[in-house]
């Protein structure tokens, strides 16, 4: 079965993929490898804003994971025109904005985590971070960057 053909399955229909908001380009592909830059939670066209364990609640900390996850889909497909040359998810690093006293990075990083397994299969399961931090860019509640192993074309 095709990616897309599992995503229409799953009922996900992939956003558009996000311009950069600074200096660097959304995905590098070298050496067999796509590297993707850090992605932000766009929900209903809006970027989820905030502080886990301040003002924003878990389960929408996990839905923002998830987002991030699938804006770095949507970026892999941009970049390499089918999501069928996805060969392994090799890393996900998921940087959570945080109150000191926060400890459940990774079960919001589980979001883009789960998703990633419900799209490709066993080749969806991989190495991870889910790292707390102050402050994200734009003030967003979660960030998600990947690395991925893919086929040539």
């Amino acid at each position: 079965m095709s990616i897309d053909a599992r995503l229409a399955e799953l009922g996900i229909e992939l956003p558009v993929a996000a311009a950069p908001v600074a200096a660097y380009v959304p995905v590098v592909v070298h050496g067999g490898v796509a590297y993707v830059s850090g992605q932000l939670p766009f929900v209903d066209g809006a970027l989820v804003k905030g502080r886990l364990g301040e003002n924003v609640p878990m389960e929408d900390g996990v839905a923002a994971a998830r987002a991030c996850g699938l804006m770095i889909l949507a970026q892999l497909k941009a970049a390499l025109g089918s999501l069928d040359r996805v060969e392994r998810v090799v890393k996900l690093g998921a940087f959570v904005s945080s109150s000191a006293d926060f400890e459940g990075q990774p079960k919001i990083a589980n979001g883009a985590s789960e998703l990633m397994a419900d799209v490709f299969g066993e080749a969806g399961k991989h190495a991870r971070s889910a790292v707390g931090v102050p402050v994200l860019p734009l003030g967003a509640a979660v960030e998600v960057d990947a690395i991925v192993a893919i086929r040539a074309d």
